[in-house]
């Protein structure tokens, strides 16, 4: 089977993509989210089975926290954008357009003059999905918002990322938001160290929000059900980045319970009627977790990164 309707998590009529090893289970019921990519039964994502069934109420409140855990994505940026329920909580139209495709939309949101697409596109032999987020402006201004995705992974993992210092403006090619506004520029921190080429966190950071403006348009996440996490995006140093801190990827590790791995879209103008698009592509793989963890070859991490993106 490779494409079909299922029950899954507490919902009715969730769509499920498979291939002999990987499953990926879309949910339209609360802001059009993957619920599961799994490799050979293993899931790559935070799922709270608490958020089971959950869905949003208006003038409800929030349902928690985290609430709602798996793979989400939204857009931005966060300081500045009105708040989108409908697109970030609100249910979803979903339907199977192709094999191992599935696509899902949202209601349009006034308050930020947009409508957002999603679809996915499992790859039918290995784990590679494909995931296109487009924005369309269907107001009757001009928008300027950022694509942002907020991936709930596994806890506790290692992140890997590669760097571009000749285009970073960061002393130490990282920021750390504290608290409140605080934003370090020149942080540091045991659990982050450059490796090289390199900014790889080995740990929970003292503070758990962490901004990168790398151009290398990938990074990988390693879990400790053993299970990398690679993840590729267009990064473009030409363009405008809109966070406060011009971030093109933002790592948010929440106490040991899941780190969220946010790729970031360049501001897009959008005149009404227009639309853009952005582009994640996920792999996961097999790969053994180290113990301790400062023994991880990040050169070996990246060679099987690359390897699984094709090069």
């Amino acid at each position: 089977m490779t494409t079909s309707y299922v029950d899954f998590a507490g919902y009715r009529g969730c769509i499920a993509l498979e291939n002999a090893h990987t499953r990926v289970v879309l949910g339209q019921h609360c802001g059009g989210r993957v619920l599961e990519y799994a490799y050979r039964g293993e899931s790559a994502l935070m799922r709270d089975p608490r958020d089971d069934g959950q869905v949003y109420t208006p003038g409800q409140g929030p349902v928690g926290m985290l609430f709602p855990t798996g793979g989400r994505f939204d857009i931005g940026p966060e300081q500045i954008i009105p708040d989108h329920p409908e697109l970030w909580l609100g249910p979803w139209q979903a339907e199977i357009v192709g094999e191992w495709t599935a696509r899902m939309t949202s209601a349009p949101c006034s308050a930020v003059g947009v409508r957002l697409v999603r679809e996915f596109t499992l790859d039918a032999r290995s784990s590679h999905l494909t995931c296109t987020q487009t924005m369309e402006n269907v107001s009757d201004r001009i928008t300027r918002w950022c694509y942002w995705c907020r991936t709930f992974g596994r806890g506790h993992g290692i992140c890997v990322v590669p760097l571009t210092p000749e285009l970073s403006r960061y002393p130490n090619q990282y920021v750390m938001y504290g608290l409140g506004s605080a934003i370090g520029y020149a942080p540091e921190d045991p659990a982050i160290r450059r490796q090289g080429d390199f900014l790889v966190v080995y740990d929970t950071p003292a503070q758990p929000k962490l901004g990168l403006d790398t151009y290398a348009g990938w990074f990988a996440y390693l879990m400790p059900n053993d299970l990398l996490f690679v993840k590729r995006y267009p990064a473009d140093p030409e363009r405008v980045y809109h966070e406060v801190a011009g971030l093109t990827l933002s790592l948010w590790y929440y106490q040991d319970v899941t780190c969220e791995l946010e790729p970031i879209g360049p501001r897009e103008t959008l005149a009404p009627g227009a639309s853009c698009a952005f582009t994640e592509e996920w792999w996961l793989l097999p790969y053994p977790f180290p113990k301790p963890r400062e023994a991880l070859d990040v050169a070996d991490v990246a060679r099987a990164a690359r390897d699984a993106m094709g090069g």
